[in-house]
């Protein structure tokens, strides 16, 4: 394994490639881009790549299906870190172009629901077509296949392109996470605001069925911070759902719910604690402590043996 090689969703130029340059260890590795998702983590899996960053979800348009479904399927991998970048597109032509002249654009399927409004104001009748990354569709109107592209500003002189427009978003808070994926190993040591994700599947469809899962995580007092159910490609209403709660696999309420979804689901995936980028404590609810998960644990030890009430 090349443990000196990051990769990331290429190609040069995207917002991934900015959101892993802000890791302090990214100035020490070795960044190779990946043309998608699956071949990003399929790189690490293989041990052509130590870890690989890739974006998982969207304050605008939600989960990256993509990489929720390879985190699910295949060889297990597990996240290590996340990042946060606020995302804001500039509309990247060749040089020469005049916003007239646009009738083709192109960007990541992500793109498209951050700038529709941009898009309709200024642009009413340009055609969309997707690119594999907002990157690659600045490759693609470099080569002349498309009039213009939705990416960073910053991806410009890479492929010899000008800022038609800049700071373009229908979302002025509009941000990425993306994710440090390698191979499983042990967790980070907790540090108090840390977030913990996992996959799991449900036993049969019955009423309910996904409110006994739910309440798992409930009456230990695990906040939920993300539930999506992806198709597992095993028929219509065969579902898995990946999850993101607040706290880390040490934490005591949270190492009970996922025992706990363990013992009722056919299949629980752990993907990895690591520290929350927002740096933001959970609220741990009255009971739900470690300290008094143990002092229940040492009442029912005093009741077994004998000793009862202190």
């Amino acid at each position: 394994m090349s443990a000196t090689r990051y990769t990331y969703l290429g190609p040069e130029g995207t917002f991934t490639e900015a959101a892993l340059r802000t890791l302090p260890e990214a100035a020490t590795r070795e960044l190779v881009p990946s043309v998608s998702v699956p071949a990003a983590l399929d790189a690490v899996r293989n041990g052509e790549a130590a870890a690989a960053l890739v974006p998982i979800e969207n304050s605008v348009e939600g989960g990256v299906t993509a990489t929720l479904d390879e985190l699910a399927t295949g060889r297990p991998l597990m996240i290590y870190r996340e990042v946060l970048l606020p995302i804001a597109f500039a509309l990247l032509v060749r040089p020469g172009t005049a916003l007239a002249d646009v009738k083709t654009v192109s960007g990541h399927p992500v793109a498209q629901p951050q700038v529709r409004r941009w898009l309709a104001e200024n642009l009413p009748t340009a055609h969309w077509e997707s690119a594999a990354s907002n990157a690659d569709a600045a490759r693609l109107v470099q080569e002349g296949r498309f009039d213009g592209a939705f990416a960073g500003e910053f991806a410009g002189p890479l492929y010899g392109l000008e800022p038609l427009a800049s700071d373009i978003h229908d979302a002025a808070a509009a941000t990425t996470r993306f994710v440090l994926v390698g191979r499983p190993g042990r967790t980070a040591a907790p540090t108090g605001t840390d977030k913990t994700s996992a996959v799991f599947w449900l036993a049969d469809d019955h009423p309910g069925a996904l409110l006994e899962l739910l309440q798992e995580w409930a009456v230990r007092g695990v906040n939920l911070m993300r539930i999506e159910s992806r198709p597992t490609g095993e028929g219509l209403g065969q579902y898995c759902f990946s999850v993101d709660a607040e706290g880390h696999i040490t934490d005591r309420r949270v190492s009970e719910a996922l025992m706990g979804l363990h013992r009722i689901c056919p299949k629980v995936r752990f993907l990895g604690s690591y520290p929350r980028a927002d740096e933001i404590a959970p609220q741990v609810r009255p009971g739900t402590s470690d300290e008094e998960f143990s002092r229940a644990a040492d009442w029912l030890s005093r009741c077994l043996d004998g000793r009862g009430e202190q």
